[in-house]
């Protein structure tokens, strides 16, 4: 009965909520960025750099040539490919951009207010006193 109790008191915990909602809106906007990439971003580079198709683009390492990514994989065939890397490079860049100006507005969002420009506080009569005699003594 402990471990159920604890382990409810663990789910009730704000942050595990809040951790949950995270990786799932985090998962769907993997989604998003994906899509982007693949159906948006890179055949525009793909047009920009004479129509190469990225997910085509990969080494063989059994050293025959395949026109396709998809033929080497159904051969058998270990490849390299790098064509799949650079799609990923170009989410991860994303995802990281999105990430930042998301920081950067909650940033600016939860700022803490400018202090007054009030002068500050003149000392005590303490803190005259004891200055006027450190000054007094400074004299000797």
């Amino acid at each position: 009965m402990g471990m159920v109790s604890e382990f409810q008191e663990f789910i009730k915990r704000g942050n595990v909520l809040d951790l949950a909602v995270g990786v799932i809106i985090g998962g769907a906007f993997g989604k998003i960025v994906s899509s982007a990439t693949d159906d948006l971003i890179m055949p525009v580079i793909s047009l920009a750099t004479g129509k190469i198709d990225f997910t085509n683009l990969f080494v063989a390492l059994d050293g025959n040539t395949y026109a396709t990514l998809a033929e080497a994989k159904k051969a058998g065939v270990a490849a390299v490919a790098y064509g799949n890397f650079i799609t990923a490079i170009i989410n991860f860049l994303i995802i990281a951009m999105v990430i930042f100006l998301i920081v950067r507005q909650a940033n600016k969002l939860n700022a803490p207010p400018p202090a007054t420009s009030a002068p500050p506080p003149g000392p005590t009569p303490t803190e005259a006193l004891l200055g006027e005699i450190r000054d007094l003594l400074s004299r000797r």
